[in-house]
Order: C-alpha cells, then sequence, then structure tokens
C-alpha cells in the first residue's frame, strides 16, 4: 500500500490497529528518506487526530507517547502541539494532553543545534501559557456547574499540579528566562525570527502569561480549598521569580552575628567620620546583598556595632566623634537605606531590630553607663524624627527599655550626676554649626567684634570638639572649613583697610588658623584641601606625614625673615599694627633656623623671642614647631638638644598680663596641635616634653605597635585575635591601618590572604573572610587590584601551589576575591574616600606595566598563562588581546584604560583558559566556587558587573559554556544564564543550547 501522507498514514495504522512498535516500524518505511519528523509536523499530527472526538483516541495517543519516548519528536514540538488545543470543556482530553506533559516536563532536553534549543524555550513558554488558561477554565467549571464540583476541583488540581511540577525545576525556569528575553528581542525586531522556527510556533508572549496569571488571582481569591490555593499561590510566585530568577537569593535566617557589617561600621566611625553618607550606604547595601543577610538582623548588627563602638572609644575626641556618628550619621544612613530599598515594610524592619536590641540588655547597660545616660532613649527619639519608627513604637520601645533600667546598676554616682551626657552635647551642637554657618557668611569688616565674640566662644572647654564632631557627621564639616579658610584669607587684607583695632584681626587670624590645623590632625588635610593638591599641603600639620624642612615653601623673601628676626629679637613686645600674620607664619621657619644659628653661636638670648612667638598669636608657634620637628629629624644625636629645647619652651605657656583675649583656650588648641606634631620625634629621641593644659589624652591611639618585633609577626598576632574574637574593634582597626602602611598593599594582602590559606575548618574559614573583607575596607581599591592581579593569578597558574586552594580555604577565598572585586567594581567610580586617598602608592607595582594598554604587547598575566605547557591548545594565544575577547557591547560600555577593569578582564582570560586546560586540580575547583559566588552575588538586572568581562566572542563563549557545564559542579543553569550575554542572540542560544542539554 502506498501512502501519500502522514495523515493517511495515522488512519490506516488507527484502522488496522497497529501497536505501538509495529506503527513506528511502518512509518519509517513510509517515510524512508531521513526526513526529520518535527519537520512533518508529526506530534501536531497525531494530537489533531487524537482529539477528534469527545474523548482522546487511546491507540493513537499510544503512538504519541511511544515517538515521545524514542525521541523521534522533540519535546518542544510535543508541548507547541499540545499548546494550540483550546476546548477545555472536554475533561478526558485535557486530563489525556496532562499526562502526556507529566512524561516529560520535569526533564527536558534538547541536543541539537542551538536554533532547536530556542525552539524548546519558546515551546515552554507556549505550555506554561497553556497550563494556566487551562487551570482558570477548570476553576471556572467547577463555579459554573454546581452540580458537578468534584469534576471540576479534580481537574483544577491536576493542572495545578503538572503547573507546579513543570516550575519547580530550576531548568525549566532557566529556558523559560531565555523565552522571555528571546520573545522580547523579537517583538523589538517586529518580528522578524531566526531562521523560519517562528513561523511554526504560536509562542505566546510573557505579557500574555502575566495577564493569564493575574486572572487566574481573581479566580482562585475565593477558592475554598485552602490546599489548592496555596498551592496556586506558590506557582504564582515561581513565575513571578522567572525575570528575577538571577538576583533572588535565599536570607541567612539561621545566623545571628555578621562580622562584616560590625566592622564596617567600627571602621567608619573609628577612621572614617567625614566620608559621604552615600557611600557608607551604598557599601552596607553591598554587604547586605552579597551575604543575604535579612534587613532586621541587618538593622540590628548595625546599632550593636555603634553600641560597641561607643563604649570602647576612648575619653575625648574619639568619645565625642563615636557619639556623633551614632546619634547623627547612622540614623541618617537608615533613611537613606530606607529609599534605597524601596521597602515599604523597613520602618517594621527597623521596629524588629529594635526590639532584638532591647534584648540584649548587658550591652544597652554597659553604654548607657559609659555616656552616663539612656542612650536607648536617645537613639529612639532620632529614629523617630526621622521616621524611621512611627511615634506608637518609639513609645512602645522606650516603655520596655525604662523597664528594664529599673533593674540596671546604679547609672549615676554623685560625682557624675550634674556633668551633661556627651549624646545631649552633640545633640545640641548640630543645630549650632549651622549657626555658626551663617554667622561667618555675614560681612566680617563691618563687626569683627561680634564674630570674634562668636568664634571665642566655641573655643571653650571642649566646644570646638563638639561642634567639628558634629559637623563631621553631618557632612558639613568641608564648608565649615572653607568658611575658616575665607576667614583667615579675609584677615590678611581686611586688616589693612579697617579702623578696628589691630587685636581683633589677629585673634580672627589666630583662632581661625587653630581652628584648620585642629581639623587637619583630627580629620584629615583633605577636608581642608581642594581635589587639586597644592603647595599648602606639604607643610599641613597632619598625623603621619613627615615635612620636608628645605621645601622652597619653607624659603620666603630673605628681607622678610631679616625683619622678623629683628622684630621677634626686639625687648620690648611686637606691636601688632607692625604685624602682617600669614607673612609671619610664612617666614617663620627660615627665621627659626637664622636664630637657631645665632644661639649657637651665644650672639643671643632665646627666652625674650620664645616669648615674642607665643605672646599674641600661638600660629606662629605652630608655625615654628612644625618646622623645628622637621628639621630634627635630619640632625645627628648631638646635634638636636638647642632644637629640642626651643620646642619645649614654645610648648609653655605665657604667664602675663598683656596676652590677647582668649588666650587659655587658644594655648589648649595649641599644645594639643603640638603634642601630636612632635610625638613621632619625641619617641625617636627618647625625649620628653611635657605640653600642659591637653587634659584628656588627645592622641589614644598613637604608637600602637610593639617595639623590637617585626611587622609580619604583628600582623598574623593581631589577625589572629580578630579571628578568634569574632569581630574587630577599634584598636585592631588603628594597628592594621599602622601596617598597611607600612608595609604596603601587596605585603598586607599577601600575608592576610596567607593566613586565610591556612584555614581548615569550614566555619573558621567562612569568618577569616568576613572580618578579611571588613579589613580590606582599608583600602578596597588597592586591596583588590593586588588580590586580582598578583595574588590570584599567582596561585592560579602556579601547580605547586594547587593544594593551598582546596575546599574549605579555596572555597573562602573565591568568596573573598568575588566580593572585593563587586565591591571594587561597584564604588571606584564614586568618591574615594579620605582614608584612602591619604596612603602613598610607591608600594605598588605600575598598572600599566602589568596590565599594558597596548594590546599587541601580552600582559605579565598573559605571559604566565602562555608559560603552562598543559594550556597549549586553549583558546586564547598567549598574545591575544582582551578586546578580541569582548563583544561589541562590551567594548563600548567597559573603559579598559581602568587598571580594575583590566584586571578583571584579565582574570576572565585566565579562568577560560583554566577551563579549557587538559588538567582538572583544586585550581579547576577553585574556578567554580569563584564563578558560583559570582551568580549568587548577582545584582537585579541578570548578567552584571564583573561577570560582564567574561571572554564573549561567537568562539570562546560556545567553548567556555560547554567547558563549564562539564564540570557536574558548574551544570547549575543559574550559572550559564550569568556568565552569558542574554542581551544578545548569540548568548541566548549559548545559553539555550548549554541548559537544554543540562
Amino acid at each position: 500500500m502506498k501512502v501519500v501522507n502522514l495523515k493517511q498514514a495515522i488512519l490506516q495504522a488507527w484502522k488496522e490497529r497497529w501497536s505501538d512498535y509495529q506503527w513506528a516500524i511502518n512509518m519509517k518505511k513510509f517515510f524512508p528518506k531521513g526526513a526529520t519528523w518535527d519537520i512533518l509536523n508529526l506530534a501536531d499530527a497525531l494530537l489533531e487526530q487524537a482529539m477528534i472526538g469527545p474523548s482522546p483516541n487511546p491507540l493513537i495517543l499510544s503512538y504519541l507517547k511511544y515517538a515521545i519516548s524514542s525521541q523521534m519528536v522533540s519535546y518542544s514540538s510535543v508541548l507547541t502541539a499540545i499548546s494550540k488545543f483550546d476546548d477545555f470543556s472536554r475533561d478526558l482530553c485535557v486530563q489525556a494532553l496532562l499526562d502526556i506533559m507529566d512524561m516529560f516536563c520535569d526533564r527536558l532536553s534538547c541536543h541539537g543545534k542551538a536554533e532547536e534549543c530556542i525552539g524548546l524555550c519558546r515551546a515552554l513558554l507556549s505550555a506554561l501559557h497553556w497550563l494556566l488558561r487551562c487551570t482558570a477554565a477548570a476553576r471556572l467549571r467547577e463555579g459554573l456547574e454546581a452540580g458537578t464540583p468534584a469534576a471540576g476541583e479534580k481537574q483544577l488540581a491536576m493542572c495545578l499540579q503538572r503547573l507546579e511540577k513543570t516550575l519547580s525545576s530550576t531548568k525549566n525556569r532557566a529556558l523559560l528566562h531565555i523565552a522571555k528575553l528571546e520573545e522580547a528581542s523579537l517583538h523589538t525586531s517586529q518580528g522578524l525570527g531566526q531562521g523560519g522556527t517562528r513561523a511554526n510556533q504560536p509562542t505566546a508572549s510573557w505579557t500574555a502569561i502575566e495577564h493569564s496569571l493575574l486572572k487566574l488571582g481573581e479566580i482562585l481569591a475565593n477558592l475554598s480549598n485552602s490546599q489548592l490555593r496555596s498551592q496556586a499561590e506558590q506557582c504564582g510566585t515561581l513565575i513571578r521569580s522567572i525575570p528575577m530568577m538571577l538576583s533572588v537569593h535565599a536570607e541567612q535566617m539561621n545566623k545571628t552575628g555578621f562580622p562584616t557589617v560590625h566592622a564596617v561600621i567600627l571602621l567608619e566611625g573609628t577612621m572614617n567620620l567625614t566620608g559621604q553618607t552615600q557611600s557608607l550606604v551604598e557599601q552596607l547595601t553591598m554587604v547586605k546583598r552579597m551575604q543575604h543577610i535579612p534587613t532586621p538582623l541587618f538593622v540590628l548588627e548595625i546599632w550593636k556595632a555603634c553600641f560597641v563602638g561607643l563604649i570602647e572609644s576612648p575619653e575625648g575626641t574619639e568619645e565625642l566623634k563615636w557619639t556623633a556618628f551614632t546619634f547623627l550619621k547612622i540614623p541618617q544612613v537608615l533613611v537613606k537605606l530606607k529609599y534605597s530599598h524601596g521597602d515599604k515594610d523597613f520602618t517594621e524592619d527597623v521596629n524588629c531590630a529594635f526590639e532584638f536590641l532591647l534584648k540584649l540588655t548587658p550591652l544597652l547597660d554597659k553604654a548607657d553607663q559609659r555616656c552616663n545616660c539612656d542612650c536607648t532613649n536617645f537613639l529612639l527619639q532620632e529614629c523617630g524624627k526621622q521616621g524611621l519608627l512611627s511615634e506608637a513604637s518609639v513609645n512602645s520601645l522606650m516603655a520596655k527599655r525604662k523597664a528594664d533600667r529599673e533593674h540596671a546598676p546604679q547609672q549615676k554616682s554623685g560625682e557624675n550626676v550634674n556633668i551633661q551626657p556627651n549624646i545631649q552635647l552633640i545633640l545640641r551642637a548640630e543645630p549650632t554649626v549651622t549657626n555658626i554657618l551663617k554667622t561667618m557668611d555675614a560681612d566680617h569688616s563691618k563687626s569683627p567684634e561680634g564674630l570674634l565674640g562668636v568664634l571665642g566662644h566655641m573655643l571653650s572647654e571642649k566646644s570646638l570638639d563638639l561642634l567639628l564632631a558634629a559637623a563631621a557627621a553631618t557632612e558639613k564639616l568641608k564648608s565649615f572649613a572653607r568658611k575658616f579658610i575665607n576667614l583667615n584669607e579675609f584677615t590678611t587684607y581686611g586688616s589693612e583697610e579697617s579702623t578696628k583695632p589691630a587685636s581683633v584681626w589677629a585673634l580672627l587670624f589666630d583662632i581661625s588658623f587653630l581652628t584648620l590645623c585642629h581639623v587637619a590632625q583630627t580629620y584629615g588635610s583633605e577636608v581642608i584641601l581642594s581635589e587639586s593638591r597644592t603647595g599648602a599641603d606639604t607643610c599641613m600639620p597632619e598625623e603621619g606625614k613627615i615635612l620636608n624642612p628645605d621645601h622652597p615653601c619653607f624659603r620666603p623673601d630673605s628681607t622678610k625673615v631679616e625683619s622678623l628676626v629683628a622684630l621677634l629679637n626686639n625687648s620690648s613686645e611686637m606691636k601688632l599694627v607692625q604685624m602682617k600674620w600669614h607673612e609671619a607664619c610664612l617666614s617663620i621657619s627660615a627665621a627659626i633656623l637664622e636664630i637657631l644659628n645665632a644661639w649657637e653661636n651665644g650672639v643671643l638670648a632665646f627666652e625674650k623671642i620664645t616669648d615674642n612667638i607665643k605672646g599674641k598669636v600661638c600660629s606662629l608657634a605652630v608655625c615654628a614647631v612644625a618646622w623645628l620637628v622637621a628639621h630634627v629629624r635630619m640632625l645627628g644625636l648631638d646635634e638636636r638638644e638647642k632644637s629640642l629645647q626651643m620646642i619645649r619652651q614654645l610648648a609653655g605657656p605665657l604667664f602675663s598680663e598683656n596676652t590677647l583675649q582668649f588666650y587659655n583656650e587658644r594655648v589648649v588648641i595649641m599644645n594639643s596641635i603640638l603634642e601630636r606634631l612632635c610625638a613621632d620625634v619625641l619617641q625617636q629621641t627618647a625625649t620628653q616634653i611635657k605640653f600642659p593644659s591637653t587634659g584628656v589624652d588627645t592622641m589614644p591611639y598613637w604608637n600602637l605597635l610593639p617595639p623590637k618585633r617585626p611587622i609580619k609577626e604583628v600582623l598574623t598576632d593581631i589577625f589572629a585575635k580578630v579571628l578568634e574574637k569574632g569581630s574587630v574593634d577599634s584598636r585592631s582597626i588603628h594597628i592594621l591601618d599602622t601596617l598597611l602602611h607600612m608595609g604596603g598593599v601587596y605585603w598586607f594582602c599577601n600575608n592576610l590572604i596567607k593566613e586565610l590559606l591556612k584555614e581548615t575548618r569550614k566555619e573558621r574559614a567562612l569568618r577569616a573572610v568576613e572580618l578579611l573583607y571588613s579589613i580590606l575596607c582599608l583600602d578596597m581599591q588597592q586591596g583588590t587590584l593586588v588580590l586580582l592581579g598578583h595574588i590570584l593569578p599567582g596561585l592560579l597558574t602556579d601547580s605547586s601551589k594547587w593544594h593551598s586552594l582546596m575546599d574549605p580555604p579555596g572555597t573562602a577565598l573565591a568568596k573573598l576575591a568575588v566580593w572585593c572585586a563587586l565591591s571594587s567594581y561597584s564604588s571606584h567610580k564614586g568618591q574615594v574616600s579620605t582614608r584612602q586617598k591619604k596612603r602613598h602608592r610607591e608600594d605598588i607595582e605600575d598598572c600599566i606595566s602589568l596590565f599594558p594598554l597596548d594590546d599587541v604587547q601580552p600582559s605579565k598575566l598573559m605571559r604566565l598563562l602562555s608559560s603552562n605547557e598543559d594550556d597549549a591548545n586553549i583558546l586564547s594565544s598567549p598574545n591575544r588581546s582582551m578586546s578580541s575577547s569582548l563583544s561589541a557591547s562590551q567594548l563600548h560600555t567597559v573603559n579598559m584604560r581602568d587598571p580594575l577593569n583590566r584586571v578583571l578582564a584579565n582574570l576572565f582570560l585566565l579562568i577560560s583558559s583554566i577551563l579549557g586546560s587538559r588538567t582538572a586540580g583544586p585550581h579547576t575547583q577553585f574556578v567554580q566556587w569563584f564563578m558560583e559566588e559570582c551568580v549568587d552575588c548577582l545584582e537585579q538586572g541578570g548578567r552584571g558587573s564583573v561577570l560582564q568581562f567574561m571572554p564573549f566572542t561567537t568562539l570562546s563563549t560556545t567553548f567556555l559554556v560547554s567547558e563549564l557545564v562539564k564540570v557536574s559542579a558548574m551544570s547549575s543553569p543559574k550559572v550559564v544564564l550569568a556568565i552569558t550575554d542574554l542581551s544578545l542572540p548569540l548568548g541566548r542560544q549559548v545559553a539555550a543550547k548549554a541548559i537544554a542539554a543540562l
């Protein structure tokens, strides 16, 4: 018998009652020329014949099932055929179709060409739409047919079961994710499809899916069966998660402490009070996302760190800084977090965090005792003012804390009962800063006496430190400093034209000068200096800075120097009218050199000169000592005595009736500045100089390193203590920062990574990573360049070091590398923090030589690759440029002149070469962990940030992804989606082919 077409062949088989295997044999006889059954639409034809009557034809259905089992037809053709059936009133037909889907919906695969795999994605999208319509129809029937509700509910249960089974597979959701993007791309290109596959497949749009889901939600809202309703809600949640499947991560609900958040807060509060609030918000958000921290526990950890910092802070300026940080800055940080999260429940999360905090009674009691007040009460009030808590929540939480405090140890003693707490003083200082800024905007030439009165009161007791702390915490310190710079400059020419007393201008000059020096020492010279480095930076009295006594700025006009020496040597008091104080400050260093030489030769007596230097304005003494300190460093041991004696003379106050107004207050600030200036030299020369009137110790973190111990030992010891304790404290931060300055970034990072790789217990290794990340925040940008550009390539390309990359230290290092890469990449275009700007860069190898801009020259990293004999047939040649490995879209968006971008591009080239090599080992495992961590930390929006540096050309992408999926640990649909550029047709094809083959 001769068969004309497919339909006739199916009908003949049915008439003659062929068994399924007989049917298959005869079909191959009828169509012997190797025709593919999908092109002939076999699945479509079988279903069409099977569904003609009110109930399905079981024999023809058995042919279809056999064709599916023997892979005569593809899953995509079957799904497409099923999605065409729309008579949902025929229960038995619908049930038969659902049974067919049951055969393969949770194990879809395709091993054909990329176009066929894309076809499977589209078919699955159509099938999902069909299932949603089928579920909605079953529910409507249940409602309409009151007599047989059980039948409708049964069909509804069957539909939901298949829907849940299909969606519970991550692989299926990944295929649907690709289908959604492909459908959007085809829609954008006005229906111009690929290879003609579009014409035969009426793919449902994602908009239609969302519409069906919305309709289904309305229909199922009143469903009496709670189990089915819950099942439907779960299916809806899974569908809605498909577009965001790369950024949906499970939060860590089982952890109670988060060392990274704790350490970042302590680092900022201790060393970076002047930092921008937005930068801190971005850093904290990054940590929260990378570590999947629930919001209530995240906010709780911030408060815990603040209270610990407050308790541990040394008395004086550091305590004021921490108070301002906790009660002024952190509430502002939380406000920005609230808006950046777009989280409607943020207020509830803050309330929940406070509920947890109130249970930490010992911590709160200790803070109350330290601050001499109810800290929680003040904090709640501030959060209420900022809209972080409702009024009812504030009152409720206050009442709970009040009840707890009744059982707390005695908070106040008789001595301090009348002393105002620092928290109250700081909160009052914040509006005072604003008022002072307004006052300083006025015309000083008309009423300098009024301004002098305001500034004079600002100097009393600890008012200046209070105001500076409040200004720093509210990002007003730069403005504050700018006003004082303007005032200082104004006094240099305003006094010449003014009829006001010269003493007023002298005092305004001195107060502004001392204030600026104090700001520079306490908060760093970057607060004062503009972005462009100026000559003023060379003589700025700042912690850790060594001045050059022979710098041109210390060599002014010789005639002015002679004039100043004559004035200082005058037996009578200096006349204020004769003085131009800015010129005197510039000339004093050269004048001191002249006076020193004359004194050593017995030409003059020095006591009168020192009285003249510090008698009217303290600024001259500061400038003189700044130069003397630099000068002493250049002298031999036996030549230092006269200079040190001169410093000692300048440090003591002058007891005279003719001193200018606010002299005692100015001397206190002067001595604080001088003590900091002299600390290093006095330590080196073992000289004791008493600085009177300084009150509380102004340098609590000075000279922390133990003498006569190698700094590597100090580093390993401090890290071991931090790891054992599980958190970083302020003292440790200062020691680590000093070691970073002394050893350099490479030395610092390399030795810390060595300590990490020694850890053999998973819990300790993970804790070490959390702490190391926060320690590297001391200089995250340079630390990341060293880690990704030097240390990792060295470990991955040296087979003798591969053993150190085994689990758990290898997993931990991969996690740290990804965290650092993401943090640096997300923030390196923003403002660099003050503490990072101050660090010198001489210890870092030039990034241009490490990663040359000329792509013709192989980089050092690529030369490392080419030295590996096992990599002879890798996809990249030794001289292969990074640019040739990136797609056109990447090259438009990535600036390859940026060192971090070049480091990342090189690292991913190394990763691709490792995956393509014939040698497996811990280094390939490390690559797996690195890639998985990249995916685990992905932001909303799919392939992003550092993963965009994956080599992406037709050859490299196909090769790379195929190599990845061969490794069992990397056979994750989410990993494949993340490492391919799904915005490009090639990326979608490669991802679909790789995922469909899993």
